[in-house]
C-alpha cells in the first residue's frame, strides 16, 4: 500500500478548474452521450435506481468488445433529471481522448439520497448488480475490463459495490468517498469485510486534506482495513490544498485513465 500527499498551488487549481469548465462547455454541443433505459420488467426490480442512464462510447482503434467505466455520481446527481449525471461525466471525456482510450462510459442515477426512504435510497448493490448484468448483455462490454469510479456519494458507492462484489471489477478509483451508508461520518459495520474484498483489487482512492464534507481520514480507515487483510494493491492519495473537489484533479489527467485501464480482471 502507498500513501501520497500532494500540494497544489492556487494558480494550478485555477488553471485546472478553468480548463475543466471550458472542455465541458465544448463537449456539451456534441458530446456523444446517449440515454438508454432498462426494460420495464427489470426496472420494477430496482430499489433506488432511475431506469434511464447515460451511455458514452469512444471507439477509434478497438474492434469488438470495449472496456466499461461505470461512474457513480455524488449527492448533487440524485433524482430523475439525467442532465445531472451527464454534466458530471463531461469532464472525463477530453482526458480519456487525450489518453487514446477506447471505452464505454455508463453513468446511472440514484433516485434518492442515502438517508431517504428508511435507508433504501442512494446506491444499492442489487440495483447496480442488475444494471451491470444488463449492460454486459446489451452492450459490447469486455467483462474482464470493467472499471468503477465515483465522487463523494459515488465514492462511497464505489467502496460499497466493490466491497461486496470485488469479482465484478478490474480496478476501482473512489473519490472523496464516505465509508458508511448514512452519510460522510458514518462507518459501515462491514468495514473488515470490505477490507478483505478490496484487498483483491487495484485501487487508487483520493481525498482533499481540507475537505469539510467527507473527512480525509476515511481514506486512512479504508486503507487500514485493506492492510489488515494483507492488501498491497491500494494507494491513498491526499491533496493537502484541496477540499471536497479533490476528485477533479485525477479526473482531469490522462495518466489517471491510463493507470485505471491498464488492469484486467483475468
Amino acid at each position: 500500500m502507498l500513501t501520497k500527499i500532494f500540494k497544489i498551488s492556487a494558480l494550478s487549481l485555477f488553471v485546472l478548474v478553468w480548463a475543466t469548465v471550458v472542455s465541458a462547455q465544448r463537449a456539451t454541443a456534441n458530446d456523444g452521450i446517449k440515454i438508454e433505459r432498462l426494460p420495464e420488467a427489470k426496472a420494477k426490480q430496482t430499489i433506488s435506481l432511475n431506469p434511464r442512464y447515460c451511455v458514452f462510447e469512444e471507439r477509434n482503434h478497438t474492434k469488438g468488445k470495449l472496456p466499461l467505466l461505470i461512474y457513480l455520481h455524488g449527492g448533487g446527481g440524485v433524482g430523475l433529471d439525467l442532465e445531472k449525471p451527464r454534466r458530471q461525466i463531461l469532464p472525463l471525456l477530453k482526458p480519456l481522448r487525450m489518453a487514446s482510450i477506447d471505452t464505454l462510459i455508463v453513468a446511472p442515477q440514484a433516485t434518492a439520497g442515502p438517508k431517504g426512504d428508511k435507508g433504501k435510497g442512494g446506491w444499492q448493490v442489487p440495483d447496480l448488480d442488475l444494471l451491470l448484468a444488463h449492460l454486459i448483455e446489451t452492450l459490447p462490454v469486455d467483462p474482464n475490463r470493467v472499471y468503477l469510479t465515483g465522487n463523494s456519494m459515488g465514492g462511497y458507492g464505489t467502496y460499497m459495490w466493490a466491497g461486496y462484489r470485488p469479482g465484478h471489477f478490474a480496478a476501482i478509483a473512489p473519490m472523496v468517498g464516505g465509508i458508511g451508508p448514512y452519510g460522510p461520518k458514518d462507518v459501515t459495520k462491514d468495514l473488515d469485510l470490505w477490507g478483505r474484498n478490496l484487498a483483491k483489487l487495484p485501487m487508487r482512492t483520493y481525498y482533499g486534506k481540507k475537505d469539510r464534507i467527507v473527512p480525509a481520514d476515511r481514506g486512512d480507515m479504508i486503507m487500514k482495513a485493506i492492510g489488515k487483510a494483507g492488501g498491497k494493491k491500494a494507494e491513498l492519495i491526499v491533496f493537502e490544498d484541496k477540499g471536497h473537489n479533490a476528485g477533479g484533479v485525477p479526473y482531469g489527467q490522462p495518466a489517471f485513465y491510463k493507470w485505471l485501464f491498464s488492469h484486467k480482471r483475468k
